[in-house]
């Protein structure tokens, strides 16, 4: 995705080796026009394969996970990472390890927001080591529901997440690929989408 590949070059920020900072339009701050442009494109993609739920982890993946339920004209559902008090019915719960911030996350979704009768689209704003889409995946097998396909915002290619959801059978759509964060710069592979 063209636009998403020109703001990563013009506002990503290398962080040392492998860490990408897209805080001022992807993951603190959220640039609202180029987050319904996201959305809108992972709906184009699986616009055929009859989703009828869109699922995503707190808290950056919600932007682009929102508008492509909307377009989708599903409902979307976040994992949490910290159970509320109001959340007192039966929970579909996984463990999430994060590199990023060296913590595991137990993540959850009411049971009563998915089942056997869904078909599930991913979105995540990273897919680095795929640990937290694998969570999503696990919860989302807990209820029965069939994963139809995991939506990347932003692929760090050299890490192996791609490898292994894709050994758990899954299809991965990537807008933005980078190959490399070496020497200060972001080098990238052809998008998916």
């Amino acid at each position: 995705m063209e636009e998403l590949v020109n703001r990563i070059k013009e506002d990503g920020r290398i962080l040392g080796d492998g860490v990408l900072k897209v805080d001022s339009f992807v993951t603190h701050q959220v640039d609202p026009v180029l987050m319904e442009a996201i959305g809108y494109r992972f709906a184009e993609v699986f616009a055929n394969a009859g989703i009828t739920k869109v699922v995503t982890i707190e808290a950056s993946g919600i932007a682009p996970a929102l508008f492509a339920a909307k377009k989708l004209n599903v409902p979307m559902i976040f994992a949490r990472k910290a159970k509320s008090l109001t959340m007192d019915e039966e929970l579909l719960t996984s463990s999430v390890y994060s590199f990023t911030k060296q913590v595991t996350s137990q993540i959850s979704i009411s049971r009563k927001f998915l089942s056997s009768d869904d078909k599930v689209l991913i979105i995540d704003d990273f897919l680095a080591n795929g640990q937290a889409a694998k969570g999503l995946i696990e919860l989302c097998q807990q209820a029965g529901a069939d994963v139809d396909g995991i939506g990347i915002v932003i692929e760090k290619s050299f890490q192996d997440g791609r490898a292994l959801l894709e050994e758990m059978g899954m299809r991965v759509v990537s807008l933005a690929r980078i190959a490399s964060l070496q020497n200060g710069a972001v080098e990238f592979l052809e998008g998916d989408a």
